[in-house]
């Protein structure tokens, strides 16, 4: 789980939550595996992915490829020395501009990208936050295009279309962003 210490996990779980814990496989051409392997900065091999609220809406970004009709979650690494709890609160800063304060600790999902014989194991924390303050607006240009609010009925057209797309971080992000709606629409953390 590269740097991210059992420590650190207990720590978050202790404050937020155990999470529910769930595994999955995706399959993943050979461009798309080093694409992720280009990300593993420092070893890293894990992601903080962030369900922001603001009363009934969910802030989203989209990255500079997405088509203009698809938005995501915000997530990213924790540095090495950054606990996880530091790195989503900074990410979710960097990608949209907001503070915002981590109220319960959803999923653990780890995930085996694979390719043939070769694959890449990669863990997502993912967590409810409430925004706080901030305009929204990313910090962080050279990835984010843009960072908005977005209503909870938009979620299911922006997971059809990374379906059509198909490609394996994006099949990866439905299944993600399907067992976390599933967990918010159940009221298991509300």
């Amino acid at each position: 789980m590269s740097y991210i210490t059992n420590e650190d996990i207990k720590m978050v779980e202790h404050k937020y939550g155990k999470p529910i814990e769930l595994t999955t496989e995706v399959t993943a051409v050979p461009k798309e595996l080093e694409a992720i392997r280009k990300s593993q900065k420092d070893g890293r091999s894990h992601d903080v992915a962030l369900f922001i609220f603001k009363d009934d809406q969910l802030l989203f970004i989209a990255k500079h490829f997405y088509p203009a009709a698809l938005f995501r979650a915000p997530s990213g690494a924790a540095k090495p020395g950054e606990s996880i709890i530091e790195g989503g609160k900074r990410e979710a800063y960097e990608e949209t501009g907001a503070n915002v304060e981590l109220e319960k600790y959803l999923l653990r999902i780890k995930v085996k990208f694979i390719c043939g014989d070769d694959f890449i194991d990669w863990t997502s924390f993912v967590f409810k936050a409430k925004y706080i303050s901030g305009e929204i607006k990313p910090i962080d240009t050279r990835e984010i295009r843009e960072a908005r609010f977005v209503n909870i009925s938009d979620i299911p057209r922006f997971n059809e279309i990374m379906r059509k797309i198909n490609m394996a971080g994006f099949r990866y992000r439905v299944f993600l962003t399907e067992n976390t709606m599933k967990l918010l629409d159940n009221e298991i953390v509300k």
